[in-house]
């Protein structure tokens, strides 16, 4: 493994690190911020602020790449992420903790840099399996973050913004002495850092064969916010689950999710393709969520665990497939715009998601494991336009 994806690859753990590193003490700081009726609305409201940031800014970073080269716009994120986590540990009041998650969410939307870097060190053909890789590194991150987050934070409230604040300082120092830019000399990109998200989307839904795949994606991130939301509220209202057992299972998912981004793309793309990997990744994860569905006894979501896993490799299939259909100055556009609907997906699919929860967990409390399996169906039509146009 050469030095500069050494670089990125710790840049998209500590990306996940941070994200989770300060979940375990931001309840308590609330409280001793806000007092504690309040605290519960601003736990929300500083989770939102994050998402929304990402959205925003995501696109900008990844044109900004595009335009200026990958390296200084990752050296200048890792940055201004160290000055972040250094302001929010000291933060006086809870507007210190906002304007802090506001540039977090800034400079946390850098893995679209990350993966636009990866896309451009890496041949077509082995796209996926670097894409499952970053999905694997992440899956160890977002494993870590609350566990070094709680540990820290025994010790103090503050401690894990300083702990954060130093892991990101020894990645600026590694990405300054050893990242080396990716994008070739003399191939800029047309600017299009001033241009809105959606106008970036409407651009890159023209390329040959994109639009479906943007659409595919689309699905795939809407359906993915049912599990993200509703994994523990489910399991201690249908299973009982006390809190131990709800952070065993998203501990053992990030074990199994980390090891089929690792070990089961590439032999997956070698022997069946980008697109049927993709199609196998989609069935996996639709039957967990039909099985999921009718699964009546508490230890029944852990077996269904390998199966979530293994629907993972869809989405790194399916990263391959669109960064074959732009040109490599325009990867970090792409990545940019995907990123952004990831992050649009967090912010809205938590409300739809807990709303339909909430109207149908007394009658049938799977049916929205169901319907979002069904989702996955109108995937379909979409692959087989773009097969029928030969792309």
């Amino acid at each position: 493994m050469n030095k500069s994806l050494s670089v990125i690859l710790t840049t998209v753990f500590l990306d996940a690190v941070g994200i989770g590193l300060v979940m375990p003490v931001l309840p308590e700081l609330l409280r001793s911020l806000a007092g504690e009726n309040v605290g519960s609305i601003h736990y929300g409201a500083l989770l939102a602020t994050y998402a929304l940031m990402q959205f925003l800014f995501a696109p900008m970073l990844g044109a900004l790449s595009d335009r200026f080269g990958r390296r200084p716009v990752l050296i200048v994120s890792l940055a201004c992420a160290v000055a972040d986590y250094l302001l929010m540990a000291a933060a006086p009041s809870l507007l210190w903790l906002y304007i802090g998650r506001i540039i977090a969410g800034v400079t946390g939307a850098n893995m679209a840099v990350a993966t636009a870097y990866v896309t451009g060190i890496t041949p077509a053909s082995d796209r996926a399996k670097r894409f499952g890789l970053l999905g694997a590194v992440f899956g160890v991150g977002f494993i870590a973050g609350p566990v070094l987050g709680g540990l820290l934070g025994e010790w103090h409230l503050y401690a894990p913004f300083l702990g954060a604040a130093a892991m990101n300082g020894i990645n600026l120092i590694m990405a300054v002495i050893l990242l080396q830019e990716s994008k070739h000399p003399g191939k800029t990109a047309e600017s299009s850092t001033g241009q809105p998200m959606f106008t970036r989307l409407s651009n890159l839904s023209t390329q040959p064969g994109m639009a479906p795949l943007l659409g595919v994606f689309l699905i795939v991130t809407l359906v993915s916010q049912v599990p993200a939301t509703l994994w523990v509220l489910y399991g201690q209202g249908r299973y009982g689950w006390s809190l131990f057992i709800a952070g065993l299972s998203l501990a053992g998912y990030g074990v199994c999710h980390a090891l089929a981004q690792a070990f089961a793309i590439a032999p997956m793309v070698k022997w069946l393709g980008e697109r049927n990997t993709l199609l196998c990744g989609l069935a996996c994860d639709a039957l967990g969520l039909l099985l999921l569905s009718i699964a009546a006894e508490g230890w029944m979501p852990f077996a269904l665990l390998p199966l979530f896993a293994l629907g993972g490799v869809a989405v790194p299939a399916l990263q391959a497939m669109m960064a074959r259909c732009v040109s490599d100055e325009r990867q970090g556009e792409l990545q940019g715009v995907l990123s952004s609907i990831n992050s649009l997906g967090a912010i809205a699919g938590p409300l739809l998601v807990t709303r339909l929860y909430d109207m149908t967990q007394l009658t049938a409390p799977g049916k929205v494991w169901a319907l979002a399996a069904m989702l996955y169906v109108l995937v379909l039509p979409m692959l087989f336009i773009r097969r029928k146009s030969g792309l």
